[in-house]
């Protein structure tokens, strides 16, 4: 393309070079600059409605000749490959969506994320760090012409649109449009379509939370909120508020925290904490398990007994937490 490009533009010069010259040619044969200009455009179109000047001499007659040949072909050369461009541009991006559209299609368990602003864009770099298949979909297509992921260009409100983005086998959808009003309609079509969705939503306003959750958001964030609250705790609590930062934000440390779902065939089920001996195994940390009612158990007592479906919240070293992923298979 950048190829096709390029000659277009050294046709575009011909073409003006030629123009150029033909003015300058009839202006040196005794016309006035508007009659030089009437006949290289005449001339270099071929309309040739009508010569001024009287009858031309046989220079004028050559020189029309050379304009003639060199303008036409120049002008439809430069035709030609600006209707390539076109052609070629278009048919590109058809091809491309097609083959998108074909690719979103056989996604599963993945996640989307609407809106693709500085909220949006932060999330999907996280979840792609973490290797998440991630579906984008914005309705400004400058917005996202230099995107590497899959894309739906359209209205995130849209039934349609979300269908395109394959909502109906996604695990999770990440609502990050700028306005609470547009971030409600998306939760609400994508809770219609999905019951079994991951629904995460922006929130700007306060007030808009709780109807966001009403509408079937599993999780409302206001960033404003979180920002402030971020700030605040490293005045109050640098040390507590650092570390965090470190195991959930810095991945050029060598902890994290992560999180694992027990399995109903997971040898942890039905074992007590204390006889995984999990830190031994892995040197990997259980910091609380959550239990299927949503109840926290922070810091579990060796006698804390696990069960399917309990979620085990675990710091660790990348190791370690490679070593407890190998263990919990």
């Amino acid at each position: 393309m950048s190829s096709i490009i390029k000659r277009l533009r050294i046709a575009l010069g011909l073409v003006v070079s030629v123009a150029v010259a033909g003015v300058i040619g009839y202006r040196i044969t005794g016309l006035s600059w508007m009659e030089a200009i009437y006949m290289t455009v005449i001339t270099v179109t071929t309309v040739g409605y009508r010569e001024v000047g009287g009858q031309p001499s046989i220079g004028e007659q050559i020189f029309t000749i050379v304009i003639i040949t060199t303008g036409v072909s120049t002008v439809l050369y430069t035709f030609t490959l600006g209707v390539q461009t076109v052609v070629e541009g278009q048919l590109r991006e058809f091809v491309g969506r097609r083959r998108m559209n074909k690719a979103i299609e056989g996604f599963r368990d993945h996640t989307i994320v609407c809106g693709l602003g500085r909220v949006g864009q932060t999330v999907v770099d996280d979840l792609v760090s973490h290797g998440e298949t991630v579906v984008i979909v914005d309705e400004n297509p400058e917005q996202v012409r230099d995107v590497h992921h899959p894309v739906v260009v359209g209205d995130a409100t849209l039934d349609s649109t979300l269908r395109s983005a394959g909502v109906e086998h996604a695990r999770a959808l990440i609502a990050a449009l700028e306005g609470d009003a547009e971030n409600l309609f998306v939760t609400l079509s994508a809770r219609t379509i999905n019951p079994e969705l991951f629904i995460v939503a922006r929130a700007r306003a306060g007030e808009s939370v709780a109807k966001l959750s009403h509408a079937g958001a599993d999780r409302v964030v206001n960033p404003q909120d979180l920002g402030a609250s971020r700030m605040a705790s490293f005045v109050v609590q640098p040390h507590v508020a650092e570390f965090v930062d470190v195991v959930m934000h810095e991945r050029s440390h060598e902890f994290r925290i992560r999180e694992y779902q027990l399995t109903p065939s997971c040898w942890l089920v039905g074992q007590k904490v204390g006889d995984t001996r999990l830190r031994d195994r892995t040197e990997a940390l259980v910091l609380a398990v959550r239990t299927n009612d949503g109840t926290f158990i922070t810091n579990p007592e060796p006698g804390v007994t696990l069960a399917a479906g309990d979620v085990l919240i675990v710091v660790g070293t990348e190791e370690g937490l490679a070593g407890l992923q190998e263990a919990l298979a």
